[in-house]
């Protein structure tokens, strides 16, 4: 099957209903589809279709009489999509209602094209009493799981209305400049010269900035590691490390890379990347063989240094936790459907878990970049605090960026803070 709305349905249902990622089902579907305008509407249809489920599922249990999420899971996600495509993509009224019509087809439910084309023309119809019923609440309006929207209320009062509509919210596409291999100037010139447009990010070195996502295989620069696509948020993590020419550098956690990558392109420096998951370890091999770099890559649980340290301190450490991901939102948009409240307890255990196992592994005068990509304060501020309690040598820095906040203790970028991603930092030095 190569239609584009038909394999988006059946990605969709596995994304939304079946707990898979969207980027292992994109992976799935993608091959299938030859034309790159295709591969374009796929990803597009899923993205959309993964942030804006919880609010048009919603809509679908106005729509229908009787619920399809069960029966037929595919033709219920394709209904979404058609609402997506309506709503959000804001394709033409026909084509879109046409065109969801004949993918019910193609999924070889045929005798449900009429209900398909039914609940869509009914909500065409009766629109604006729907879309006024959805935005009567938080969770329905920002398509976001009831607790989420409490849990970031309460930790983000004055601020919630806007972090939810901005996690809703395209981001922008930022590369990072391989500063090995190229400059940011020429890379720029470059990819303006292949018809993009790019701008170089204000205040973060080595940023460049794109309106829209775009296919970064088929970019000037790409093949030969000029570059890597990363947020800015993501990118602060080297300014704050402040790696040096000669230290010993450990990044736990890393996949799948992108720090570990960012600080060997700034230094000289003999880093040493662990990550638990050997497929997500391949990705970061890839990565550093593609930007022509090199570090000792370990697969091992952060929280055991015994399994794989070496006995010698580390100048600098970074610790990209892992989290709820609530501050990736509008990159991640399937992580609203996958994550639950009961997770937040548990990764605020492993987060102290991997803190206090690698504390002991920092030399003397030494720097460790505690880094998150969540909200919430349970897995941020919380988590520092407990680990402060009782640590004589542990002396929190400040820190002040451009943009964001301080939190009650380190600092919080919120998502939509100068167009970045949501993010918390802390840097802890030995003394």
């Amino acid at each position: 099957m190569n239609d584009t709305r038909a394999l988006a349905a059946q990605a969709l249902a596995d994304i939304a209903l079946r707990g898979v990622s969207l980027r292992e089902a994109m992976d799935q579907r993608a091959p299938k589809l030859r034309d790159p305008r295709d591969r374009a509407l796929l990803t597009a249809l899923l993205n959309d279709g993964a942030r804006w489920w919880l609010r048009f599922d919603a809509a679908l249990d106005r729509l229908l009489e009787k619920p399809l999420r069960r029966k037929e899971p595919e033709v219920h996600a394709l209904l979404v999509l058609g609402l997506v495509q309506l709503e959000i993509l804001q394709l033409q009224d026909y084509a879109a209602v046409a065109a969801t019509v004949e993918a019910t087809r193609a999924l070889n439910r045929p005798r449900l094209a009429g209900l398909v084309n039914a609940v869509l023309r009914r909500w065409q119809r009766e629109r604006s009493t729907l879309l006024a019923e959805l935005d009567a609440q938080p969770s329905t309006r920002y398509a976001m799981p009831p607790w989420l929207v409490q849990a970031i209320t309460a930790d983000w009062p004055q601020q919630a209305d806007a972090v939810l509509a901005d996690s809703d919210r395209e981001p922008p596409l930022m590369l990072r400049v391989n500063r090995r291999r190229t400059s940011r100037d020429a890379l720029i010139e470059q990819l303006r010269a292949a018809g993009y447009t790019a701008d170089a990010h204000p205040w973060l070195a080595d940023a460049i900035v794109l309106p829209h996502s775009s296919d970064v295989t088929r970019m000037p620069g790409f093949a030969p590691g000029f570059f890597a696509v990363q947020d800015g948020a993501a990118q602060l993590s080297a300014d704050l490390l402040d790696v040096r020419d000669g230290q010993r550098v450990l990044d736990a956690c890393a996949a799948p890379g992108g720090k570990a990558c960012h600080l060997l392109e700034r230094a000289d420096v003999a880093l040493t990347a662990v990550e638990f998951d050997a497929s997500r370890a391949a990705r970061i091999r890839q990565n550093l063989e593609r930007l022509g770099l090199q570090a000792e890559l370990r697969v091992g649980d952060a929280a055991d240094p015994s399994a794989w340290w070496d006995a010698k301190p580390y100048d600098r450490i970074l610790i990209d936790a892992p989290c709820s991901a609530t501050g990736v939102l509008r990159r991640r948009p399937d992580v609203r459907l996958h994550r639950r409240a009961s997770d937040i307890e548990t990764l605020a255990a492993q987060q102290q878990r991997i803190l206090a196992a690698l504390w002991p592994l920092l030399a003397l005068g030494g720097k460790l970049v505690y880094v998150t990509c969540s909200l919430l304060r349970a897995e941020n501020e919380a988590v520092i605090a407990a680990f402060l309690d009782g640590c004589d040598q542990a002396h929190v820095a400040p820190v002040s960026l451009p943009v964001g906040q301080a939190a009650g203790i380190g600092w919080q970028i919120l998502p939509g803070d100068g167009d970045l991603d949501g993010m918390y930092y802390a840097v802890i030095e030995r003394r």
